[in-house]
């Protein structure tokens, strides 16, 4: 019953730190950057939230060094963002926030690329092997 109280916890801060990135963020590291809240995880007790962001890198540029900018505009705006979020969830305690960036999508791109590797390395076998 408490894992179903967190979930709801982590999509309303979810919710309030993605409107705060659309409407009410001035630093340039996080204004200017297309970047996606993908999840929320809050611990047992709710005293700590885990957000995962996921910043988009257009071609030309570095990843790891726009991660890091991401990461130093979220820490730089940490309690104005959990202001925002302590005025939009009415809670007792609002949660710490901690940034990550998301790496699932990388990850899942890196799997995909194995799958087709060894696809396109297993011969096709015949019917009659199969038999």
């Amino acid at each position: 019953m408490a894992r179903h109280r967190q979930g709801r916890l982590g999509e309303e801060i979810k919710k309030s730190i993605s409107s705060m990135l659309i409407n009410g963020i001035k630093d340039p590291r996080l204004a200017n950057r297309i970047i996606t809240v993908s999840g929320v995880d809050v611990t047992n007790d709710g005293s700590f939230a885990y957000v995962y962001v996921t910043p988009l890198v257009l071609g030309n540029e570095d990843k790891d060094e726009v991660c890091k900018e991401v990461l130093a505009g979220f820490n730089k705006a940490k309690g104005l963002l959990r202001n925002k979020v302590a005025s939009d969830i009415k809670l007792r305690h609002t949660p710490e926030l901690i940034f990550r960036i998301d790496s699932s999508m990388d990850y899942g791109r890196h799997i995909d690329s194995i799958l087709k590797d060894i696809k396109a390395n297993t011969p096709e076998r015949s019917e009659e092997e199969e038999q």
